[in-house]
């Protein structure tokens, strides 16, 4: 689910996808995304493993991703945008 925060930054909550749903809806979010957008928030949680984590920081490549930030809160990354 993506949640606008304002026209420029959003969160998008993919915590209980599976790996392959979370990427899948990643890179559709991503190639979708309006240019005005400059942060996404990704909500993946961890209290139930790092799988959907470590995707994300770790494994998720787009050429929109300019740096991917850890938040204060594990469960959440924060991906700056191109």
């Amino acid at each position: 689910m993506v949640k606008f925060i304002s026209n420029q930054k959003v969160e998008v909550d993919i915590h209980n996808m599976t790996h392959e749903q979370a990427k899948r809806y990643l890179v559709q979010f991503l190639n979708s995304v309006n240019g005005s957008v400059k942060e996404a928030s990704i909500i993946h949680g961890y209290s139930g493993g790092t799988v959907l984590k470590d995707m994300v920081q770790k494994g998720l490549r787009h050429p929109k991703i300019k740096a991917k930030v850890k938040s204060m809160n594990e469960g959440i990354t924060i991906l700056m945008l191109n």
